[in-house]
């Protein structure tokens, strides 16, 4: 079964292509976020061609994040076009498990003076994510004795470094094609750390 992958809750994107045995059929990388939106279609057009004639997409996986909001929502309507076409079906993986191999803590900027934190161990999220303050981030990066990856800067004083890392279509497409990690199937929505912010309108 092959797997399509795509990835796009940070300032890098991903797309890959894996085969149902395991083979790297296509790997690139590109600008995410909405102003980059147009490099991410014209990967994924050189991904399909890549796809070995004769055969079809068995499933496409997409990183629901944490991260960019306009990113992942991105990600998910150009799965959900190619998954009406090719009649594929979607699942979503969390993004911070395909930061790394073995298991490490993911770090993210939540906004409004407050940060996620997740253990992630083999490709699963074994802790998290959690909403922090800066304080509370800093006992847990202390406290857990694993490196530390984040895929932005981290505005708070920690006690150990934080080491960039971006999430891989690549790695996404294994633990799809593996039944791992897999949060959501279907009806895909992002992950998130609390309810989006709605600003009221002022009362005349």
């Amino acid at each position: 079964m092959i797997t399509l992958a795509i990835e796009t809750s940070s300032h890098q994107g991903s797309v890959a292509l894996l085969s149902g045995g395991g083979r790297l059929l296509f790997d690139a990388s590109c600008g995410a976020g909405r102003s980059h939106s147009s490099q991410l279609f014209g990967v994924l057009e050189e991904a399909l061609r890549a796809v070995p004639e004769g055969e079809r997409l068995g499933q496409i996986a997409v990183g629901l994040g944490p991260g960019s909001y306009a990113g992942v929502r991105i990600a998910i309507s150009a799965a959900t076009g190619l998954a009406i076409a090719t009649d594929a079906p979607l699942v979503g993986v969390p993004s911070i498990v395909a930061l790394e191999e073995g298991e490490y803590a993911a770090l993210g900027d939540a906004r409004r003076e407050t940060f996620s934190f997740a253990r992630v161990r083999d490709g699963e999220c074994v802790e998290g994510p959690l909403l922090l303050n800066a304080a509370e981030l800093a006992e847990k990066v202390a406290a857990c004795g694993v490196p530390v990856f984040a895929s932005e800067e981290i505005a708070a004083p920690l006690p150990v470094p934080v080491q960039l890392r971006y999430p891989s279509a690549q790695r996404l497409a294994r633990l799809a094609a593996e039944g791992r990690a897999i949060a959501a199937r279907g009806n895909l929505e992002p992950l998130y750390l609390r309810e989006p912010h709605i600003t009221q309108p002022k009362k005349a």
